[in-house]
């Protein structure tokens, strides 16, 4: 049971998923309902409760209102933790490539041209990740020494050379 978690999403939490041959669940695709709207907290902890509750599992994301849950369940948490100029980079293109094809993400939701332009974190994922990627480097490593979190095994994955051979040691 693994908690995929940190600053900048990646493929990595789908790719572990397959690997393991376990489900595999992203927090914002269950979070985030049609037209952005978001999925009512108690609802939002019930269905990953019971995700978690499975035998074997990947979860990908880093809420904090479901975080206790995940981890509970957890054995292992894969925290990404790529420098920030590598994750604006990613976020800054990804974004680009999401708007111009106009990519659904999830529930028929799809980036705005006008969340790229503004710095609202609320609004813009670039703007949030920005503000965001010092706080979740900080409460990861905090984490990872805390003595309430001795039965998880913390992987630190800052580059695609880690994430290779997490992906290897799966197999």
């Amino acid at each position: 049971m693994v908690g995929v978690s940190g600053s900048g999403k990646s493929t990595l939490g789908r790719e572990l998923a397959t690997r393991l041959a376990v489900p595999y669940a992203e927090l914002d695709a269950v979070f985030h309902q049609p037209e952005w709207t978001p999925l009512p907290e108690e609802d939002f902890r019930r269905r990953v409760s019971a995700f978690a509750s499975g035998s074997g599992w990947v979860i990908d994301g880093n809420y904090s209102a479901v975080l206790p849950l995940v981890w509970e369940h957890a054995d292992t948490v894969v925290w990404l933790d790529p420098p920030r100029r590598t994750v604006m980079r990613r976020i800054i293109w990804r974004s680009l490539r999401r708007v111009a094809g106009r990519t659904e993400l999830w529930n028929g939701n799809r980036e705005r041209w006008r969340n790229l332009l503004t710095w609202n974190e609320q609004e813009s994922v670039i703007s949030w990740a920005w503000h965001h990627h010092p706080i979740y480097r900080q409460r990861y490593a905090a984490a990872a020494r805390d003595p309430r979190y001795a039965h998880l095994t913390f992987h630190r994955i800052a580059t695609r050379a880690d994430a290779s051979q997490l992906l290897a040691s799966a197999c």
